[in-house]
């Protein structure tokens, strides 16, 4: 089979597309998969560094969100069926046409969804539905700012937020990009390049702060977001696109009373594979009656992948790039 491996940690333009031998027969609790699509996030392009909380034995294969169809089942594995359309997750190994992995990662496709857009949804959607649901345990009518609004998580988390019945403030570096904001449900915006993050946020909640931040972006916007959080609000480190990971002074959760609380959404859905079963059947529901309506920014062929990454480091994306295995 078809695959982008990484022989040694460095950037995009280090990876090879190769020929490697197809993946061994599933266990009796795994699926065997053909891929059809997988969505492109941010933590791949760390781990392709060696820069992520987890670092896997070089040679490895990227990727993480699949999308495809089911080759093999193994023997106690229930809920699929030889043909099924799926999408999934797993740490890494999607960007090549197939793949095994546990079949509690693995969830029917509606009929009416894409494999792209399937591909772009399970990390997206998953880790903002962790983030507020189980993290934040957000409630109707409280303010949610979003950091780096208009990314994968960023705008899944902006269209969730607001179904959830929160008051969506997105930040984001453009105009254009808040733009987008708006039409996935944002009620108010602020460009952060033009404007102060810290007034900006007060001013919006009516000098109270913001109840719930939710920051995949880290650098010196999450100490201006803290320190315009209400109080007994929720900080959500999501992740750090900026490329920094900040210091914070504890003496602003101490005045504020309010909480920073971590979301590691690969690790929940690992450990507690019940609870992340429900929340995804949650999602689907959402996404198969429209509710929910994944942007793709791009597609690219599996030769090209190595491209797909460049544009996520370039941070110009809006919404999530994917991977078609078909294309090109």
């Amino acid at each position: 089979m078809k695959a982008i491996r990484c022989n040694s940690f460095g950037p995009p333009s280090t990876l090879k597309f190769e020929e490697i031998s197809d993946p061994e027969s599933p266990s009796e609790n795994e699926v065997l998969i053909e891929i059809k699509a997988c969505g492109v996030n941010f933590p791949d392009t760390l781990i392709i560094q060696g820069l992520y909380q987890v670092k896997p034995e070089l040679p490895f294969i990227p990727g993480s969100d699949i999308a495809g169809v089911v080759l093999e089942k193994g023997e106690n594995v229930n809920h699929l069926e030889v043909g099924d359309r799926i999408f999934g997750f797993t740490q890494t190994g999607g960007f090549a046409e197939r793949i095994v992995i546990p079949a509690t990662h693995c969830f029917k496709l509606p009929p009416n969804i894409d494999f792209p857009v399937a591909a772009s949804f399970m990390m997206a959607y998953g880790t903002s539905y962790h983030a507020l649901k189980d993290r934040a345990m957000v409630k109707e009518g409280e303010s949610l700012v979003v950091l780096g609004a208009a990314g994968g998580v960023g705008l899944a988390a902006v269209e969730l937020g607001r179904l959830m019945g929160c008051n969506v403030i997105a930040a984001a570096s453009s105009d254009q990009k808040l733009e987008i904001c708006k039409e996935y449900g944002a009620h108010e915006t602020i460009n952060y390049s033009t404007e102060d993050l810290k007034t900006r946020i007060k001013e919006l909640t009516d000098g109270k702060g913001a109840d719930v931040i939710y920051d995949p972006v880290g650098g010196k916007y999450t100490e201006a977001a803290l320190r315009a959080s209400a109080w007994e609000g929720r900080l959500l480190v999501v992740g750090f696109a900026s490329g920094k990971i900040p210091e914070i002074l504890l003496n602003l959760p101490l005045l504020k009373s309010c909480d920073i609380r971590g979301v590691f959404w690969g690790n929940f859905a690992t450990k507690f594979p019940k609870q992340n079963f429900q929340n995804s059947k949650e999602l689907l529901t959402m996404l198969a009656t429209g509710r929910l309506k994944p942007r793709i920014h791009q597609i690219y062929p599996l030769k090209e992948a190595s491209l797909a990454l460049e544009e996520i480091i370039s941070r110009n994306v809006k919404g999530k790039v994917v991977i078609e295995m078909g294309k090109g």
